[in-house]
């Protein structure tokens, strides 16, 4: 994708946010509305986000050292918070993750591919974890609210995500596959696109290690959505705790999507539009949203200081023997 076409489409794309959200919200009533916030539900949402990066970042650890690359639990968490921090200004998470592969070829000997595998693999099992989770609590919620305009967007996700993992883990997708090869190597992308597809089936033959990470992420992503729930208890919110289970997933998802700026103002829109339709007053919803947001701004900070710490000492990066 090309520079200028991915600034037009987060043009495009904030601008209509940004655009839906002056047309719903009453500026007045929203301040007034984060004047009141509950301190100490929107700490308990920051502590929910904070405390389950060494988590993730233990879970990516043992994706790496399957491809017998060690790294400390501290050195990994430490890449999560400069990712974090990095996401605030390059595209979307997508952006951090980025920094976190080039970071981890640095220190081992130029391994890219063997770490773009472990990274898009951990995104692609968080991905299929999130999508189950949602899954989980729309069977749930049927009969309790009606958020069934959302129906859609959930099975597309759900296909998705079975396609890629079809594409990825089986060995009879490799047929499909080479039928794309000439255009491949017509575009010179052949050379690129194969170590990191090796790289990612490496994994197919660890069938217990992908379980073990995936039922980490379940877990880690529903511990997470319970940082959603306490925003929004932190602005006066009072709706049961399942109709974060069935938003959540897809905020998340949402938050993917390459043309955003950190989510700005997407992010919004989706608590104005999802919560809206459950009855919920238009300027609670975007507060919910933008205490949300607040969040993700506190959780860069612990990177933001690790490079600032860093620049200050030289910037010294050591490369890893690579066994």
């Amino acid at each position: 994708m090309s520079r200028r076409a991915r600034i037009v489409g987060t043009l495009v794309l904030t601008g209509l946010a940004v655009g839906y959200l002056v047309w719903k919200i009453e500026l007045g009533t929203t301040l007034d509305v984060l004047a009141e916030t509950d301190l100490a539900w929107f700490a308990a949402s920051v502590a929910i986000m904070v405390l389950t990066v060494p988590v993730l970042a233990a879970r990516w650890g043992w994706l790496l050292r399957a491809q017998r690359i060690e790294e400390g639990l501290a050195w990994l968490t430490r890449a999560y918070f400069v990712a974090y921090t990095a996401g605030q200004i390059l595209p979307t998470s997508l952006g951090g993750d980025a920094v976190r592969i080039v970071e981890t070829a640095r220190r081992h000997g130029g391994q890219t591919a063997v770490a773009s595998g472990t990274v898009v693999l951990e995104r692609g099992l968080g991905g299929a974890a999130t999508v189950l989770l949602g899954a989980i609590a729309f069977v749930l919620s049927i009969g309790r609210f009606d958020v069934s305009a959302y129906v859609w967007i959930e099975g597309v996700f759900v296909f998705g995500t079975l396609v890629l993992a079809f594409l990825f883990l089986a060995r009879s997708a490799r047929p499909l596959l080479r039928l794309v090869e000439p255009w491949l190597r017509r575009v010179r992308l052949d050379r690129v696109l194969r170590p990191f597809y090796e790289s990612v089936h490496h994994y197919r033959g660890r069938p217990r290690l992908l379980l073990v990470v995936f039922v980490v992420t379940f877990a880690v992503q529903a511990i997470r959505i319970l940082a959603i729930w306490a925003a929004a208890k932190a602005v006066g919110i009072d709706l049961e705790v399942l109709v974060y289970y069935v938003m959540g997933p897809l905020l998340f998802l949402v938050l993917l999507v390459p043309f955003t700026l950190n989510g700005i103002a997407v992010r919004e829109a989706f608590f104005v539009s999802f919560l809206g339709s459950l009855g919920v007053g238009t300027e609670q919803a975007f507060a919910a949203g933008f205490l949300f947001f607040l969040v993700t701004l506190i959780m860069a900070l612990p990177g933001a200081v690790i490079l600032l710490w860093e620049g200050l000492r030289g910037g010294t990066r050591t490369t890893v023997e690579h066994g």
